[in-house]
């Protein structure tokens, strides 16, 4: 006789929605923590930059024994900042790796759900056409072991929800690798693109006053590059510098004295800052030290100065040439002094 089975069905139904609505909170929960993690991992891109630079400062420092000649400086300088931007690229490149691995697997666990899923509304479709059709027509037994054998084949196979991706893939192996390579070079092109691109200087010619010029540089271009390009713009206007080379010059950025093998890239990236003004923009405002409120001076920044280093030595007790000091790349300045 037919019987009625609209109750298990419903609550069939109940615990299908049950499960569904479960699965979407936790996507939902590993995509806020995704997303938590990137702004993390945003904030902490300054401080990889300036440990980046630091290293190549200390490295140097280290490999670096006795007097050697401007040119040797600068070829180990280039050499250990090229290792240090191939080892940074590796491990930028296998932590987005990572994050795109991550992407992949929680398409294929979507996917893996989805299935499941449709088995299991497949399953209550079919009870509910067996319900009806008990309704109508009494089934015979035979009907009914062969349903029941039928049902115990479906549910025999493989586990759906069991995590494989920690078995060896040949092929996820080859798509991780050409993933990385990918990531390395799209890096390196990106900062190439920087380095090439133009940015315009103003400096300003101290030899007790001040005589401001322009040149235009590319961000690559290091302090030996531009005060060479300086020195020809300048020898036309000022006769003690005709006979001058580019090490006699000195570059006063910000109070600090900066090394003739620093590149303009190496402040930019790593938002690199001064005593009284940031050392990674070029354009120039107002002197905070003219202003009443000294606390506006964010990222605005002063001209740089172009100095003969003997006349450096013998000013170096009168202001302005008594605030320079050498530029220290493991010294912070959170906060810019006027005085």
């Amino acid at each position: 006789m037919a019987q009625y089975k609209g109750a298990a069905s419903e609550a069939g139904r109940a615990m299908h929605l049950m499960k569904k609505r479960e699965k979407q909170r936790e996507q939902m929960e590993q995509m806020k923590q995704r997303i938590a993690e990137e702004n993390i991992m945003k904030s902490n891109i300054d401080k990889k930059f300036s440990a980046h630079y630091d290293a190549v400062e200390a490295e140097l420092k280290s490999s670096t024994v006795g007097l050697v000649t401007l040119n040797d400086m600068k070829a180990k300088q280039e050499a250990l900042v090229k290792e240090r931007e191939k080892q940074l690229a590796k491990k930028e490149q296998s932590k987005e790796l990572q994050l795109k691995l991550e992407k992949l697997r929680e398409k294929e666990r979507k996917k893996e759900a989805k299935r499941k899923i449709s088995s299991l509304s497949f399953t209550l479709e079919e009870e509910e056409e067996a319900g009806e059709e008990e309704e109508e027509v009494a089934m015979d037994e035979e009907e009914l072991e062969r349903e029941e054998i039928t049902t115990k084949k479906r549910k025999m196979g493989k586990n759906p929800d069991v995590d494989t991706s920690f078995l060896p893939d040949r092929d996820r192996e080859e798509e991780e690798n050409r993933l990385r390579e990918e990531l390395r070079q799209e890096w390196e092109a990106k900062q190439e693109k920087i380095k090439s691109e133009e940015i315009e200087i103003t400096f300003s010619y101290w030899d007790g006053s001040g005589h401001r010029r322009t040149v235009k540089m590319k961000k690559g271009n290091t302090m030996q590059q531009f005060l060479q390009k300086a020195l020809e713009i300048l020898r036309k206007d000022f006769s003690e510098l005709r006979s001058a080379g580019v090490e006699q010059l000195m570059y006063i950025k910000e109070d600090l004295i900066i090394p003739h093998h620093h590149s303009f890239y190496d402040f930019i990236v790593t938002k690199a800052r001064g005593k009284s003004g940031p050392l990674f923009n070029f354009d120039v405002h107002d002197d905070v030290r003219l202003l009443s409120d000294a606390t506006v001076e964010k990222d605005e920044s002063h001209a740089g100065k172009v100095v003969l280093r003997s006349w450096y030595e013998k000013n170096k007790h009168i202001f302005p040439a008594s605030r320079w000091e050498p530029y220290d790349p493991e010294k912070k300045w959170d906060k810019y002094t006027i005085r």
